[in-house]
């Protein structure tokens, strides 16, 4: 494990995400969308989101009655209701992931997380003192964990599992059978279930998508999400918490006093509107369509270069991960010098897999790629990336 007191994926990113005209292949958002435009998807005759009447004060402490209320059927499934009393609104999904682990952790506990995986599941329960033991996915078994592995991951002190479905940075989606053995594991052992399902629930095949965590008939089960992912929002800063244990929840309102208030009202009614049903469904379909062309541009782009790269074809979310070799070694590259010099000589911006999820240790040669964005900006930058391939042939 790395240093838990660093974030190399938001540090890498950060670094160049402002550089003049860098194509962005490595913020993993859905491509982005205007008032305007959400405005334009709406079904029904409406002026927009904004009651501009309103006096911005701080709001329900928990977020809006609307937007829990929209939040909790994303949550809800499978006999589940969920209600608005059953989340919690948060500043996007990392500071809902940071209220989950920083409420329910600590230095006498244990956690078992997959890996690859955002850095932030793992290094905030390690700030704090708890043990983390991976659950190591495997790219034969398509980056779906496998249940068999757990007897030997658990400890007497463990009290959460952590996973990430769709999975960041591969893609991979965990599908139903594989959650319903996890939460029956889980509660034998009485051990709380934390998925943070941010990319939920842009999913390429629809008939195949799993249900959330928590619609499982387990209450120990919380689910953490945003508008930012597959619903194109990352601007207005909008996350959740949502969980079917009300006592779990309470633990997470009450710690979250120390952070913060309440959301921006302003952002709240943002939200709130593009979950709306008259506008939401038109959103999630914009953005399966997007994913679905963009992912056939990547898996050719793949294809093109079977002598230099290799990936596993993800199910989910808008990212994938491919290891690029060298052509005369047929090694793995040096991802982080590779990563560096795409950006500086051809203004492409991808995110280093081992530096950003292996400490670099693990994963040499991956790239995490980012391809739901607009498909003019992923077209351009693939082809400066096979131009970048073709000038590092003798590397």
């Amino acid at each position: 494990m790395g240093d838990p007191f660093t974030f190399p994926v938001e540090q890498w990113i950060s670094k160049w995400r402002a550089a003049p005209g860098v194509l962005n292949l490595a913020d993993t958002y859905a491509c982005p969308i205007s008032i305007d435009d959400l405005i334009s998807l709406s079904t029904d005759n409406d002026s927009g989101p904004l009651t501009t009447s309103s006096k911005l004060g701080y709001g329900s402490t928990r977020g809006s009655s609307e937007l829990r209320q929209s939040v909790a059927k994303l949550a809800s499934g499978q006999g589940t209701e969920l209600t608005e009393d059953d989340v919690i609104i948060t500043q996007g999904a990392i500071s809902a992931n940071f209220l989950v682990l920083y409420t329910l952790l600590g230095p006498t506990d244990h956690a078992i997380c997959v890996y690859p995986v955002y850095t932030q599941l793992y290094s905030v329960p390690e700030t704090f003192g708890a043990q983390i033991s991976f659950w190591r996915l495997k790219e034969e078994n398509g980056y779906v964990p496998d249940v068999q592995d757990l007897d030997n991951l658990f400890r007497r002190n463990t009290k959460m599992i952590i996973i990430n479905n769709p999975n960041n940075p591969t893609g991979a989606v965990i599908p139903e059978p594989v959650l319903r053995d996890l939460v029956a594991i889980a509660k034998a052992r009485g051990v709380i279930v934390f998925s943070n399902e941010v990319y939920r629930p842009l999913f390429h095949d629809a008939e195949r998508a799993p249900p959330p965590i928590t619609t499982f008939g387990y209450e120990r089960t919380l689910s953490t999400g945003s508008m930012s992912k597959s619903l194109s929002l990352p601007g207005i800063r909008v996350g959740w918490v949502a969980s079917p244990d009300r006592t779990l929840l309470a633990a997470c309102v009450r710690r979250r006093n120390y952070t913060t208030i309440s959301v921006s009202q302003v952002d709240d009614q943002i939200a709130t509107y593009a979950l709306s049903p008259a506008v939401q469904p038109a959103l999630l379909r914009r953005n399966v369509e997007l994913a679905r062309r963009n992912r056939a541009l990547v898996e050719g782009f793949v294809a093109r270069h079977a002598d230099r790269c290799r990936w596993t074809r993800p199910e989910g979310g808008t990212m994938a991960f491919v290891q690029f070799r060298g052509a005369a070694s047929g090694r793995p590259v040096d991802d982080e010098a590779f990563c560096t010099g795409l950006v500086e000589k051809h203004k492409v911006l991808v995110t280093p897999g081992s530096h950003s999820f292996g400490s670099d240790e693990d994963f040499a040669g991956y790239v995490r790629l980012a391809y739901v964005c607009d498909t003019a900006v992923l077209e351009e930058a693939l082809a400066r990336l096979s131009k970048y391939l073709e000038e590092t042939r003798d590397d």
